[in-house]
């Protein structure tokens, strides 16, 4: 990835060569180097799964179904689905409430054909608004002026991808939930492609609430009574260390290693090899022997993952409680990716 100064030297920027290749260069990230924000406190939520109809009716009117203009491809049985025919942002309320139980319901949602890139930044900001206050990442670049929206940019250069990371790895695999540190972590992500390889740079998804329940009675009870420290301290040195901007200091929380969800009241398994660190009250060994038996099951379970690849217009939607994820970085030509 290439940066470089204003003259001001108040932003860090991906070069001017750069954005002027982006599809939509009103979304290029950039970093502000006077922006400095306080880390969260607790702030009262309401899912906007639980004011939806149970049967969907908004998402799903039963004539779009019957005239077959929407159309449902289910990736695996429980988990993952494609939809074609339905515009997000034309959704009124009440669908986008039953979008929210949907998403809940599925885990992972692809939908086709969406107009969100070209809507542009306010529209992408005040969409993502309806389903409660939005997070600003700690180091990632946003474009201008909305520190809110979270741009993922690689290129074949990035140690990421193809270039010094895979020198001493094996696999760009990195599973996690997003932000899992936070004191409240997130709950729907919306992520949208902007550019990228025609081929490569998919996005693997696991189910973490199948996970669950695919243990034995008695280690699940084992489980319910732990706790897990998450930590964002390592992300924030390693984007120092890369020169990069650290707009709000890191934090470490703790959280159940048994979640419930608050719409469906399914459980499911939330720790990640990305930002937890290890299990409260119990010493090294012992922690890590559970939470490798998980990161194990997880990141080899095929049967409990699905896989989203990014055609033009793509935005994904999933749910942070029960899905955990992984970017690909598998591509070698010129081409940038930025979602």
């Amino acid at each position: 990835m290439t940066v470089e100064n204003e003259k001001k030297e108040k932003y860090l920027l991906i070069s001017d060569e750069d954005t002027e290749k982006l599809t939509y260069p009103a979304f290029a990230p950039t970093w502000d180097l006077t922006e400095r924000q306080e880390p969260y406190k607790e702030f009262k939520f309401r899912d906007r799964g639980l004011d939806a109809d149970p049967k969907l009716k908004n998402l799903f009117p039963s004539n779009d179904l019957e005239s077959n203009s929407i159309k449902i491809e289910e990736l695996t049985p429980k988990f993952g689905t494609i939809i074609h025919g339905i515009q997000l942002s034309k959704l009124s309320d009440a669908a986008k409430n039953d979008l929210a139980l949907y998403v809940a319901q599925k885990g992972v949602v692809i939908f086709r054909d969406q107009d969100f890139a070209s809507q542009g930044p306010d529209f992408v900001e005040q969409y993502g608004e309806y389903y409660g206050p939005l997070h600003s990442h700690p180091t990632s670049g946003a474009p201008r002026g909305h520190p809110n929206i979270h741009l993922v940019y690689k290129d074949k250069y990035t140690k990421a991808s193809s270039g010094s990371y895979l020198k001493q790895h094996i696999t760009t695999m990195t599973w996690h939930s997003d932000v899992s540190y936070e004191l409240q972590p997130l709950g729907l992500t919306f992520l949208g492609i902007l550019d990228g390889p025609t081929v490569g740079g998919d996005t693997a998804f696991a189910d973490t609430q199948e996970a669950y329940d695919r243990l034995s009675p008695d280690f699940q009870k084992i489980l319910e009574g732990l706790t897990a420290v998450h930590s964002g301290f390592e992300q924030a040195e390693t984007a120092r260390l890369g020169n990069g901007h650290v707009r709000r200091e890191p934090v470490a929380h703790e959280h159940p290693v048994v979640r419930t969800h608050p719409v469906t009241k399914k459980k499911s398994i939330y720790v990640n090899p990305q930002f937890t660190r290890y299990i409260k009250g119990f010493k090294k060994e012992e922690s890590d022997a559970i939470l490798n038996f998980l990161y194990n099951f997880i990141a080899t379970g095929v049967d409990i993952q699905t896989r989203a690849k990014w055609e033009k217009d793509t935005v994904v939607v999933w749910d942070n409680r029960r899905a955990c994820h992984s970017a690909l970085f598998d591509w070698d030509t010129e081409e940038k990716t930025i979602k």
